[in-house]
């Protein structure tokens, strides 16, 4: 099934690594003209010179998404340089790895902040344009332990939880104007933000432990393997795709059979 992007404008917002660039890069080899946003400026225009130099038209953005002012000034350089975003996947996220009882009201704001208040802002300045437009295509990412619970994932959780609601709710509203929202429930990814932590947990617990807990690990999922960002980037594309106009208000977990729920 060959999907085509062609006149297509995209914005992954979270796109300068991970899975957001893996959705961008398939999206951009598809048609698509791609914005990348970021927290980090640099490196969302390095991740836009990447597809830059295979012959797709990006740009790099830098964002802060708790910020609506922030947000509102990505969309309109989006809509400056590429035209209004007629696709939008939302993969910006932090994590924390922490007992909730030594966690805090700090930790709980932040990871509020970024992980719920941030696709609220985002949804609040792009859906105008698709209702006038009559079209959009949304994805946001989210978590399984948002559907089932998982320890040291408390207020992550809960704040992915919220997505899921927020989704939901804003696709009923919005399917009469052909808008579709719909989330994306990811496994373990080998990401660099994976890799970073595991690298911090391989030190702090040594190379003998650290591996038992990696075959651990794996025997969680039925196909014995983590996930790759390529392995989202297709679903992303699916979802942003015309194939599915009739999907929305749908979380799809796409995580080796860790969870089935």
């Amino acid at each position: 099934m060959k999907l085509e992007f062609g006149g297509k404008v995209a914005l992954i917002v979270g796109g300068a690594r991970g899975i957001g660039f893996a959705g961008a890069k398939e999206l951009c080899e598809a048609g698509a003209k791609v914005a990348i946003a970021d927290i980090d400026g640099k490196a969302a225009s390095t991740a836009a010179e990447k597809l830059t130099a295979t012959g797709a038209q990006s740009i790099g953005i830098q964002v802060d998404i708790s910020s609506l002012e922030s947000v509102k000034s990505m969309v309109a350089k989006a809509e400056k340089e590429l035209g209004a975003p007629d696709i939008v996947v939302i993969t910006a996220a932090i994590v924390d790895d922490k007992l909730f009882v030594e966690s805090g009201p700090e930790d709980w704001k932040r990871m509020i902040d970024i992980c719920l208040y941030g696709p609220l802002n985002v949804l609040h300045v792009v859906l105008p344009g698709m209702i006038e437009r009559e079209y959009g295509r949304i994805v946001c990412l989210a978590t399984d332990s948002a559907r089932v619970g998982q320890a040291r994932l408390s207020y992550y959780a809960a704040a992915k939880a919220g997505v899921i609601a927020l989704v939901k709710s804003v696709a009923q509203e919005v399917g009469r104007n052909g808008i579709t929202l719909n989330v994306i429930s990811p496994g373990a990814t080998n990401t660099e933000l994976r890799q970073t932590r595991e690298a911090a947990m391989q030190e702090q617990i040594g190379q003998e432990k650290y591996e038992a807990r990696v075959q651990k690990v794996l025997r969680m999922y039925p196909l014995r393997r983590i996930g790759e960002p390529e392995d989202h980037a297709s679903m992303i594309a699916f979802l942003t795709s015309d194939r599915a106009s009739w999907i929305t208000g749908q979380v799809i977990s796409v995580n080796g059979g860790f969870v089935m729920p």
